[in-house]
């Protein structure tokens, strides 16, 4: 008896001690006081904000294909390509200012805004004190549980966002029977009506605003609009709110539900709008969103909460599950996430909270980019503002580039293509656009994009600052994404079909638009550095210039995209003749007089010497024209310029930095960086120059939010522990000192090759590769290593290289020695 009691009380203390450790979980002792603190869940299309109210309880909506306006204006400012020339003759004669004022005459109008669908609103009755309160967002099965304690009874909430269900689906329990008892309500922020569907289910139609005005622009009599006289402009959209079951007792109205007598209630939540792609007016010529919705709910008609769950986790755990990631054995912190994320801001070591951040960039692609649908963007699909900063668009001078770095490299490569599928539409409008503004072929994109395919340079006809409005080089950046998903993936067939055709496009604009300089060098004019200025050597300050080392690099990237693609397809001999000859003569990468790499033409200063974009870095990341291990003297002027831009920034300048210091092979800084990322931060403005870092649910501080910070940490971290640009597999070329120990596996590399990864005391002890595609695999080590089983593992002294040759689906082990 004794020793039965003993083996009890060990196993008792084994599932408490599991339980406590919650590895991949978010939690806290409160409810979100504000939007910066709820927890984002979603399918791809549906997204939701819980923030675990006690009483009231709110949980906010978006479906990711309600966005202002309709298709856009292809050919908004007739007489743009008639000022190309102006500019030019302007730039060549050394007269920017009068340049900048000119290249205002090149532009169209502003991006649409996503927009957000309502809110659900609780409002649950107690007869006494909440205790016990517990929120949290678990990760690795992508499910929201609120739990507290009203006397003796316990009160959950339980809620997800389901794939296969196409709904959001909630449970409300109560441990005795009959306590349960509650009203919701649903509302919006845009006009609506309701209607009822027999005694369980509510309707919410409305239709979201022809126009909103972007929330920097200011002087509108009316920024937001809701009426069209063309009928084509706003999306309609209709979201159910079904009762599914429950043991008490309920009634309906338009109002809401009131359920009480019980302790359990089940609600499936779906909705659909008319959008029908970005060149169809989505009233006009939408489609029926009224019939949608009701295939939605009879998805899901009569299935119990559980089978709703155990198919959600199975569709959600089919792409988390592809990655695991530990860090020094991952000790357990048993802390609230906000607590945890405090005392680590004050410097306490906390490796677990690290894996997590990462493993939490991964659920948050998982659930805002789903094959079928649109790209993720600036707020990934959670938003609750009708004029959202910066309009939650696509902002293609890094951030919705960003969003996708980690996609192939951390095994979630079909989450990559709304991304890809995208580039399409906007490389449609973009043809037009290169044609009516610079009177060139190809296709070209700008500073932004939308659900419509944008690509004009914005401003709203000349009110814009060129130094963000009128950079041309959108759709070069685009298509490095289209040639990466090759690269990794090995998939000719989507090579020739779907990315040659427009990488090829895309370097027909660049081709065109670069001129002779007079030296023999190809430039671009007008050119900018996104969003930062320069002060010339006469003391002029200005943004608009000649051949910005950004747009050569872009240049060069898309050229040698396009150059490589053409050989494995066998095809265009004579494009890529010319190219490799235009490539030769770009004006050449820099080296200024402080030992950095020049960001302008010429040798000038910056305005703000600590400005968060550092886009002539691109050519070392995410490009690969720049490299420690093959242009070592450009990666010793990066660096350079590196210090002296700093390590101060918002959210997505410190994670793009994480991935510069990691291709530097500086982990240390790298990692520095990573500690400032997950800095704590409740800042609810918008500070640039400090205000980087993570609010209390883990979401990245620009600030305000920008779910880019996130991604590109995550990208970042990925970096540190394998690189695969330079034509090799380069294992842990950045790791920190503080990850001595660690395991990662799941991580995928250029050329097909999936890694496992185990190191201790910064030594590999274990490298696990397998092989997709077949054929030479080229590894850079930091310690030697045997192959084990058959093959030869042949080590090249010069380049301090291994290499050995592998089949297809081959799985390979390789140990410490």
């Amino acid at each position: 008896m004794k020793k039965s009691l003993q083996i009890l009380l060990i196993i008792t203390l084994f599932i408490t001690q599991i339980h406590a450790q919650k590895p991949l979980t978010l939690w806290y002792k409160q409810p979100a006081r504000n939007w910066n603190e709820a927890l984002p869940i979603g399918n791809g299309r549906i997204g939701a904000m819980v923030f675990g109210g006690r009483d009231y309880e709110t949980i906010q909506l978006n479906e990711q294909t309600l966005w202002s306006g309709g298709p856009v204006n292809r050919n908004p400012n007739p007489d743009a390509s008639k000022h190309l020339q102006e500019v030019r003759d302007a730039l060549f004669a050394g007269e920017y200012p009068k340049a900048e004022k000119l290249t205002k005459q090149l532009q169209g109008l502003f991006s649409d805004a996503y927009q957000p669908l309502g809110n659900l609103v609780f409002h649950q009755q107690f007869k006494g004190e909440v205790t016990d309160y517990y929120r949290d967002l678990n990760i690795e099965n992508a499910v929201s549980t609120t739990r507290f304690k009203v006397g003796d009874t316990e009160f959950t909430r339980e809620i997800f966002v389901s794939a296969p269900a196409q709904a959001m689906i909630m449970r409300l329990k109560s441990s005795k029977k009959g306590d349960l008892d509650f009203r919701v309500s649903t509302k919006s922020q845009h006009p609506i009506m309701k209607s009822l569907i027999g005694q369980n289910q509510i309707v919410t139609r409305g239709k979201t605003p022809s126009l909103s005005t972007p929330s920097y622009v200011n002087g509108k009599r009316i920024p937001v609009t809701y009426t069209d006289s063309t009928n084509c402009k706003g999306t309609r959209f209709d979201w159910r709110f079904v009762l599914q079951s429950t043991d008490g007792q309920s009634t309906i109205d338009t109002s809401g539900f009131h359920v009480w007598d019980a302790s359990e209630a089940v609600f499936v939540l779906t909705a659909a709008s008319s959008f029908n792609g970005f060149d169809k007016c989505p009233d006009s010529e939408g489609k029926d969103e009224k019939a949608l919705a009701d295939s939605y709910v009879a998805l899901n008609k009569d299935k119990t909460f559980e089978t709703l769950k155990t198919a959600h986790i199975a569709d959600y755990q089919g792409f988390f599950n592809r990655m695991s990631f530990n860090l020094n054995g991952n000790p357990n912190v048993d802390l609230p996430t906000d607590q945890r994320l405090l005392k680590y801001t004050e410097g306490a070591k906390d490796p677990a909270l690290e894996s997590l951040y990462f493993q939490f960039g991964r659920y948050l692609l998982i659930s805002c980019s789903r094959p079928g649908g649109l790209p993720a963007n600036l707020q990934g699909i959670w938003n609750n503002s009708v004029r959202p900063p910066w309009s939650s668009n696509y902002t293609v001078n890094i951030n919705t580039e960003m969003n996708y770095w980690l996609a192939e490299m951390c095994n979630l490569s079909e989450l990559h293509t709304p991304l890809l599928n995208h580039i399409k539409n906007i490389a449609a409008t973009g043809r037009e656009t290169a044609k009516n503004f610079y009177g060139a072929n190809g296709w070209v994109a700008h500073h932004n994009s939308d659900i419509w395919g944008l690509s004009n340079p914005v401003g709203d006809l000349g009110k814009g600052m060129p130094m963000w409005a009128n950079w041309t080089m959108g759709g070069a950046w685009l298509s490095q994404h289209l040639w990466l998903h090759y690269a990794y993936t090995g998939d000719k067939k989507y090579l020739k079909e779907q990315a040659y055709p427009l990488i090829k496009e895309a370097s027909i604009f660049c081709k065109e638009w670069l001129i002779q300089d007079g030296r023999g060098y190809l430039v671009t004019a007008p050119a900018t550095s996104p969003e930062n200025t320069f002060i010339t050597d006469k003391g002029e300050k200005g943004s608009v210039s000649i051949a910005t080392t950004m747009d050569m690099s872009l240049i060069w990237d898309v050229f040698t995209n396009t150059i490589e693609a053409s050989e494995i397809l066998g095809i265009d001999a004579d494009f890529r003749k010319e190219l490799i000859e235009k490539r030769s003569k770009l004006l050449p990468l820099q080296i200024g007089k402080k030992g950095n790499l020049q960001e302008w033409f010429k040798d000038w200063e910056d305005v703000e010497p600590k400005h968060r974009h550092v886009s002539h870095l691109f050519g070392l990341h995410p490009g690969r024209q720049i490299s420690p291990l093959k242009t070592p003297e450009f990666a010793n002027a990066a660096k350079k310029t590196l210090e002296l831009r700093g390590d101060d920034g918002t959210g997505w300048s410190k994670s793009w930095k994480i991935n510069f210091w990691a291709r530097l092979h500086d982990g240390n800084h790298a990692y520095k960086l990573v500690r400032e990322l997950l800095k704590l931060t409740g800042m609810e403005g918008t500070n640039y120059e400090k205000g980087g870092g993570s609010y209390p649910n883990l979401l990245c501080a620009h600030p305000p939010f920008q779910i880019d910070g996130n991604f590109g940490g995550t990208s970042g971290m990925a970096e540190m522990l394998l690189q695969s640009h330079d034509g090799l597999l380069n294992i842990l070329p950045a790791l920190p000192d503080d990850w001595a120990s660690g395991e990662i596996k799941g991580l995928k590399a250029q050329g097909g090759f999936e890694v496992d990864i185990t190191w201790k005391n910064k030594k590999v002890t274990s490298l696990k590769i397998t092989s997709a595609l077949g054929g030479n695999c080229k590894l850079k080590l930091p310690n030697a290593l045997k192959l084990e089983g058959k093959g030869k593992l042949i080590n090249e002294k010069e380049t301090s290289t291994s290499m050995f040759k592998t089949e297809k689906g081959g799985k390979y082990s390789l140990i410490g020695l």
